[in-house]
């Protein structure tokens, strides 16, 4: 017992042989504190832009998704979702995808408009915790086969 006793002292006081360092600065510590959500319009060349909307906090995804419906406000971008008056969207995570069901018909959206409500919705799951390899289904008013596709955003990697 004595010699079990003596070599735990022993492992005790050499330590598991790292070396002391210096203290190193790690930059700034996260808040966890969103200042407002990304939303995704559409510039005067076509492409697809993040947007910031500072609202103080991060929200959901369905929060997200009614300012996206609420349209560009005066920030110079486009929109390729037509005005709506219900801007209400249902989200239902399940593994590996996202479901959203919009108030919107196909004919209210075009292609751009699409990839702004699957880039908003990735976005803001994303940036609250959530995994980037998500896939993102679109629900329309009157099922048509462009509800089925699983998308991603071309913006988010």
């Amino acid at each position: 017992m004595r010699r079990v006793w003596c070599a735990a002292v022993a492992l005790l006081v050499a330590g598991c042989g790292i070396q002391p360092t210096g203290v190193t600065d790690g930059g700034e510590a996260p808040t966890g504190v969103a200042p407002g959500v990304t939303l995704y319009f559409v510039g005067a060349d076509g492409e697809l832009r993040p947007r910031q909307r500072d609202t103080g906090g991060l929200g959901s995804i369905s929060e997200a998704l009614s300012l996206l419906l609420s349209g560009p406000g005066g920030s110079g971008l486009r929109t390729g979702i037509a005005p709506i008056s219900v801007q209400r969207v249902g989200v239902t995570i399940e593994p590996g995808v996202i479901e959203l069901v919009t108030p919107l018909t196909i004919d209210d959206v075009t292609p751009l408009g699409i990839d702004q409500i699957v880039c908003t919705a990735l976005d803001t799951h994303v940036r609250s915790g959530g995994s980037r390899d998500m896939r993102v289904r679109v629900r329309f008013t009157q099922p048509t086969p462009e509800t089925d596709e699983l998308r991603t955003c071309p913006l988010i990697r």
